[in-house]
């Protein structure tokens, strides 16, 4: 089975990320932003970042677009895409790409849906959550376009039951 573990708003954690790495055998780690971090961060070794509002490392780029094991990933932080709103403007931007998954962060609010025939993750935030009382991150996993699902857990690494989704995609 595929997978790609999702984290964001970290805020300068760093034992936090590498506890969460280390913890599952993925095939991809993406970070949706506001690390506040550097590209040179140990704890960064690995990982698919892009640039948050907090963050001023100028090698983090604002999107980036890759392909994982058979999906096409949009990864952004959402500030740029006014999705504290909703993800109206995220879901053109990611049919303008054509893609499957978009992973974005910003809100600290964990949310989950398809819209468009793209799945839309934000794993919530690993440093101060909102809307929800524990903080999280999530693990995408898939074997076919028609099968993915959406885990989440806690930091200590708790699975998070009530906020599993499950998704099909028509590739």
């Amino acid at each position: 089975m595929n997978s790609v573990l999702i984290m964001s708003d970290s805020h300068g954690l760093t034992s936090d990320i590498d506890m969460i790495k280390s913890r599952h055998d993925v095939d991809h780690v993406i970070h949706c932003g506001d690390s506040e971090l550097t590209a040179q961060q140990p704890e960064l070794k690995g990982v698919t970042i892009v640039k948050g509002n907090c963050d001023f490392e100028r090698a983090f780029k604002e999107e980036i677009v890759i392909n994982i094991k058979g999906l096409k990933f949009l990864i952004v932080h959402g500030h740029l895409h006014d999705v504290r709103a909703n993800v109206y403007k995220l879901s053109l931007r990611a049919a303008e790409l054509n893609v499957d998954v978009v992973c974005y962060g910003h809100t600290h609010t964990v949310h989950t849906e398809v819209v468009n025939n793209e799945l839309i993750i934000n794993p919530g935030s690993i440093w101060q959550p909102r809307m929800y009382d524990k903080k999280t991150y999530a693990i995408l996993s898939w074997t076919k376009h028609e099968d993915l699902l959406v885990n989440y857990y806690t930091v200590t690494g708790e699975k998070v039951e009530e906020l599993t989704f499950n998704a099909s995609l028509n590739g």
